[in-house]
């Protein structure tokens, strides 16, 4: 006899049961869960790193254009405070030479020498002075002034010094047209001016103070009377043909340490550089 009760009825009915879950199942859904999260994790740290890698060299790039433009502004406050100094140095070197010139200037402009430059001359081997000071060394040419002159410029000479028809002639004769004026060929006093009867006519004898005396005869007139002092080259009479004379012409001797003591006058001019053709 079966039972009909409820609670046979229940215990009756057809269990229902889970199927149970392997553990492979789970080992595999664990490590497909382990992998989508690496694949994740990749994934973000590949665009995380992505990121980086690619800000990196941008921003090394900055820093070394950066560094580079420091480097040439430093570079180039350098070269302008050089080229400044440089400048500033140039400056104060012309400043100094213009004051040297000028502290120059008055010494080397002054016709009188001052006491710090003590010039002193010194003979060179020409006869040339030489003027020395402060080390610098400067040659004065002038013009050689001559000590003595011929008494007639551009006159032909017609008579030389020596005997002439058995008479000594004395002096020299130098010729040209009446009333060429007659210079004195050296400075001195005149001794003697006009005609005395000797036979030279008017004439002017001047003594020159160092043991010579210089004779001009057959003078047309004197321009000088006796104890005039008279310079080289002073007129001291007009060519005439007073006196002993054939015609128109100066008579020129040269007296030696005393009147009528007459030498060659050729010789003595030429040692005082004028030269003669006798």
């Amino acid at each position: 006899m079966q039972n009909d009760s409820p609670r046979s009825r229940r215990n009756t009915a057809p269990a229902r049961h889970r199927r149970p879950t392997s553990t492979r199942g789970r080992v595999l859904r664990t490590a497909a869960a382990a992998v989508a999260g690496l694949a994740l994790t990749g994934v973000a740290v590949t665009a995380i790193t992505g990121d980086d890698q690619n800000a990196t060299p941008h921003g090394a790039v900055d820093i070394d254009l950066r560094a580079q433009a420091e480097a040439r502004a430093q570079a180039e406050a350098a070269a302008r405070a050089e080229a400044a100094a440089q400048a500033e140095a140039a400056a104060r070197a012309e400043a100094a030479a213009r004051a040297d010139r000028s502290a120059r200037a008055p010494a080397s402009s002054s016709p009188t020498p001052s006491a710090s430059a003590s010039p002193t001359a010194q003979p060179s081997a020409s006869g040339t002075p030489k003027m020395t000071a402060n080390r610098t060394t400067t040659t004065t040419t002038t013009a050689a002034t001559p000590t003595w002159v011929i008494p007639m410029a551009d006159a032909a000479i017609t008579s030389c010094y020596g005997p002439r028809s058995g008479i000594l002639h004395a002096g020299i004769d130098f010729a040209l047209p009446a009333g060429t004026p007659v210079r004195a060929a050296f400075g001195g006093t005149v001794t003697k001016a006009g005609d005395v009867g000797d036979g030279y006519g008017i004439s002017v004898v001047i003594d020159h103070g160092n043991g010579y005396l210089t004779h001009y005869a057959h003078l047309s007139t004197a321009k000088v009377t006796v104890g005039d002092q008279v310079n080289t080259g002073d007129t001291i009479g007009l060519e005439g043909s007073t006196g002993d004379s054939t015609g128109p012409h100066l008579h020129f001797e040269v007296h030696q340490g005393q009147l009528w003591n007459q030498i060659d006058p050729a010789p003595f001019l030429r040692e005082r550089g004028i030269d003669v053709a006798c």
